[in-house]
């Protein structure tokens, strides 16, 4: 299973992302968390010990170089547009148990949809990880809509739109399931964050009607201190995953 996650900034996409991840590990396969956010904070979530001293792969400079035959943050030079990605993953990896985690990092020059060698590694890279590993995988991916224009989560099983009650964050939703529906996406739902009371829910399903909603987890301050700090988030929202995962299937 290939799953993305994207969602406004602020709903909680990673904390969710964490207890997904959390959950498949737990059930004993191997899971490949990509953190392609720039905010690169899916690894202190998952408790990876010194997560703010890893270095993302976009900022791997030599090894940008040695692959696509450019060095970084050059424009109008010549490089390799396929270059060499299938050996990388093992290579690059950090492992917690079950979990094997790639922090992807930004491009910080030329724009984010540029065209340059480190952002064509990037692509490139997930692009084989997505399509061609036999592994689970999941994604979480920036806030907003960004991503979708670079088609960074094409052959994904599905896309996951993270959620909270709020009109800017419905807007995000319907603008990501437009952008997704371009780029052939084939599967795009919904999961509910933040929710307080019954009336949040009716609101999320109302604005989203013909959206797949998989389930809804509950406002939880803790979670939101976690998500707002960068530490690990604990699992004790396993039940309502499991019905989230089953809604997938």
């Amino acid at each position: 299973m290939k799953i993305a996650i994207s969602g406004k900034g602020g709903v909680g996409k990673t904390t969710f992302a964490s207890h997904l991840i959390q959950f498949f590990a737990k059930s004993g396969k191997r899971i490949i968390a990509i953190d392609a956010d720039p905010d690169s904070n899916l690894a202190s979530s998952l408790g990876f010990i010194d997560s703010n001293k890893i270095i993302p792969i976009s900022e791997m400079n030599e090894l940008i170089e040695e692959r696509t035959g450019a060095k970084p943050g050059t424009s109008g030079s010549i490089f390799k547009l396929n270059p060499k990605v299938d050996d990388l993953p093992e290579k690059l990896w950090l492992e917690k148990g079950n979990i094997c985690l790639m922090v992807m990092g930004t491009v910080k020059k030329g724009g984010g949809g540029c065209v340059c060698p480190e952002s064509t590694l990037l692509k490139n890279l997930i692009i084989h990880l997505v399509i061609y590993r036999d592994d689970v995988i999941v994604m979480d991916m920036e806030a907003g809509i960004e991503h979708l224009g670079r088609g960074t989560a094409i052959g994904v099983d599905v896309l996951i739109v993270v959620v909270e009650p709020g009109r800017r964050s419905i807007e995000t939703a319907l603008r990501i399931k437009e952008l997704s529906n371009d780029i052939g996406i084939k599967k795009i739902a919904v999961v509910g964050n933040k929710i307080r009371k019954k009336k949040d829910k009716d609101f999320i399903c109302e604005s989203l009607a013909g959206m797949d909603i998989l389930g809804f987890l509950p406002f939880d301050e803790n979670l939101i201190d976690a998500d707002m700090m960068g530490t690990p988030v604990d699992d004790h929202l396993s039940e309502e995953i499991n019905k989230i995962i089953e809604n997938i299937k």
